[in-house]
Formats: C-alpha cells, structure tokens, sequence
C-alpha cells in the first residue's frame, strides 16, 4: 500500500474478505527492506485497455482467460448464431509478439487444435488468432533466424501475424489499429483481446520514489550492490528496478591515481595489470568493451592509435583509452532469469554480512580507501527459449548458439523442471506434463 521510508515502516492493506472481522490495515516496521514486487502492465494510456483486455501478470489473470476462452466457445456453437457472429465470438486477439505474446498464441492453438474442437467440432473451422505486432518482427528480441522460423511456423499453423501496427483503442467489440506504414487506421472485430506489450512501475513503487528523489525516473534506480540510490537499508530487484551502473569516466582520475603507484604522472603496463581485475569487477563494460572489440587483453586498451604497444600512458592517454567503454553500458532484461539470480546474490550478502564486514571481499574502492563490503552483481546470461507450440521451441544460448525444433522443446521441459525450486514442484510440474500428455488438457470452466 505504501512505503514510509523516513520512519521505515510499511503500511499495508489485507487482500482477505473484508466482510470478516478485524482491522485490514497495519504496519510492519523494518531494519531492512528488499523490494521485489514487479510491474504491471503497460498499457500506453491505450483507451479501453484496461476495460476490454486480458493480460497476462497474475494467476487470476490466467483463471479469467481461461473462463473467457470457453465462454467464447460455448457462445459459439449457440442455435441462432450466423456464421459471420461465430466467427467473431471465436476471434482470438493477442497484442504484443514478444516472447510472453508468442508464447501464449502458440499456447493458445495448442488448447484449441487439440483439445477444445474434440469437445466443440461444429465451429473448429471458425477459430481465429491473431497477434499484432508494433515493430517489424515478432520476437525481435532474438536472433533472426528464430523471429523468421516463429513467423513462418505461424503462418503453416494458421496463425496469423500483423506486424507494423500499433493499436489505438479498443471496446467491447473492436480493436481499432493504426498501420504504421501507410497512416491507414483499420478496425478488427474480436472475441477476446490478450494485452502483452511491456510492463511499467506499479504505483506503490512510484509513490517511494517521490520520496527519494528518484520521481524523475521511470524506474527504481539501485546500484551495483542492488541498494536503493537515495535510501538507507533498502534493496529493490526484479522488474520494479533497474541498476544504475557507475561509467567508469566518472572515476578515471581516482583510478589512474589509485594505479600510479610511484605518482610519476604516467602509467607503466606493471602498474596498469595492478588494478585491471579491480576495474573488470567494478566496471562490467569494460569487459563489454573488449568483447565488442575483439580484444583479448584489457592492456591492449593502451596501445597507440596505430595498435602499437606503449610503454607509459599520462592522464590523457589513459582517458582516451576508455572514453569509448561506457557505450557499453546496458540495462538488464526485465526477465525471471535476471531476478532469479538477483534473489540469490541478495541473500548470500546478506547471509555472509557479519562475515564480510570483518573481511571485506568486494573491488577496491578508487574513491576512498579499503575495499567493497561485496562483490557487486554481476548477471551471467544463460539464454532464453521461446515455446512456439507443436512441441516445438527456439533457443538462443551462450555462445551464440541458436536451437529450433523439437529437441530444442525437450530441452525446454528440462531447464523449466530444473529451475523448480523444490523436488514436490518438480514432481507436480512434471505429472502435470505427464496427464497433459495422455489425457490431454482440462477444459472445464473454474
């Protein structure tokens, strides 16, 4: 409901059934405060979105498509009905072809082609679905080949792509588009419209950035070590934050005089190799950098313009050495993944505090003395899938490696068990698959 961060507490409000007895609002105060409540949809201020729109962030969100979904189908197959009406009741809109959007159109023609036209046969052929896509390509996100092989299994499935679009309202009955190319303005009729275009902060998020000073911003600003810039004692990760990385121009002076050494106004390669694993750790770009680049040592960074090596370097040489470093700077995905990961730093720091406060393990400080209480966060990619329906995925994975097909979906099944968070979700994810597989899916209306 809020955070008061000047007295440190947080005001809340029960979800529970306000018809039962007792207060429904309290206070919780804290000593420390990790902020991990996520996002919610954008909507781009579209009209009719909230109205009129499923989306996909909660689990009521996925019990009320599922309600929708056969509503539409039993609506359908009522006497009465013209074709045209059927056809419309059994339209299924999707707007976003990111990797949630395509994920769930393919979902979505699974149900359809293999479980719901076995219970509803006289309208099998009327089902529609339809994904639209701002940009140029779905899954744009991804390698190439994979946006290609997405679309084009898209279009032997039936489901059809209209990229270039933007959505400009929707109602009850229609979703009103812009085609971007040609100006030209166009209206779908529809049975249901999925919304999956992004996300944004939530309000009680919005709300504590006011109080810090961050009001400007369109998401909470943390630093490397995922402390809330601005407030004592509280940590943020997942989608409601974003790290702010230090750009290591800002401290190149502190660093060129934290290296030399013997403050001779120059510095020796010895003297460079003193503090490099220190810069790495501080500064992750420069490892960016340097792959960007193709080089295989940070000390080739000190080479004259001709790609000779130097001896010494002075201030200025040192600065246009880097100058281009901080162009590799990039925010991280909003993603389970990233959080996942964030989650488990955040509590190893705090479960080695005590420790670490004795022994600090993190870079040296350039600006100060001693050394950081911890190693600062540090996200390790480990690829992303795209579940394209059929039994069949897309991977792109370290390495540059892509995978498409059927394998690459097993390969899915098995990181998505793996990732469970205990061996009875592992056994319950995995005999849900199982009965899925045998019986098929359950299409009753919860």
């Amino acid at each position: 409901m809020k955070i008061d961060a000047a007295n440190k507490k947080i005001l809340c409000r029960s979800t529970v059934d306000n018809k039962l007895v007792g207060n429904e609002e309290f206070s919780l105060e804290y000593d420390y405060l990790v902020i991990a409540v996520g996002a919610q949809v954008n909507t781009f201020n579209t009209p009719g979105v909230l109205e009129n729109c499923h989306f996909l962030k909660e689990v009521e969100d996925a019990q009320k498509i599922r309600r929708s979904v056969i509503d539409c189908f039993e609506k359908a197959v009522l006497p009465g009905l013209s074709e045209e009406e059927r056809r419309i009741n059994l339209h299924f809109v999707i707007v976003g072809g990111g990797p949630t959007g395509v994920e769930f159109a393919a979902e979505l023609h699974d149900y359809v082609q293999e479980d719901l036209v076995n219970l509803y046969p006289t309208v099998k052929d009327l089902v529609k679905i339809t994904v639209i896509q701002s940009g140029d390509h779905i899954l744009n996100m991804f390698d190439e080949r994979i946006s290609s092989f997405a679309e084009e299994k898209f279009c032997r499935d039936g489901i059809e792509v209209q990229t270039g679009c933007r959505v400009i309202s929707v109602s009850d009955k229609e979703l009103t588009m812009k085609l971007k190319s040609k100006g030209e303005i166009y209206s779908i009729p529809h049975g249901l419209v999925v919304w999956s275009t992004g996300v944004q902060t939530r309000p009680v998020v919005k709300d504590f950035m006011g109080q810090i000073g961050q009001a400007n911003r369109r998401v909470l600003a943390t630093d490397e070590w995922l402390r809330v810039k601005g407030c004592e004692d509280v940590y943020a990760l997942g989608d409601c934050a974003t790290i702010d990385q230090r750009k290591i121009m800002e401290d190149i002076a502190t660093i060129f005089r934290a290296a030399d050494k013997d403050n001779s106004g120059t510095l020796i390669i010895k003297e460079f190799k003193d503090v490099i694993d220190d810069i790495l750790e501080r500064y992750p770009q420069v490892e960016h950098y340097l792959r960007s680049k193709h080089l295989s040592d940070v000390t080739d960074l000190l080479k004259d313009p001709e790609g000779n090596d130097r001896n010494e370097v002075d201030i200025e040489g040192f600065k246009l050495a880097l100058s281009h470093v901080d162009s590799q700077t990039k925010n991280l995905p909003a993603t389970a993944q990233v959080a996942a990961q964030q989650g488990a730093y955040l509590s190893k720091c705090f479960n080695r505090r005590q420790q670490c406060e004795d022994n600090p393990e993190g870079p040296r400080r350039f600006r100060g003395s001693g050394r950081h209480q911890f190693h600062p966060f540090r996200y390790k990619h480990l690829g992303q899938f795209a579940p394209l329906g059929g039994e069949q995925a897309a991977a792109e994975l370290p390495g540059d490696w892509v995978s498409i097909g059927h394998s690459t979906q097993w390969l899915w099944y098995s990181v998505y068990a793996s990732k469970q968070v205990s061996w009875r979700t592992r056994v319950l994810v995995v005999s849900d698959w199982t009965r899925r597989f045998i019986f098929g899916r359950d299409s009753s209306r919860i």
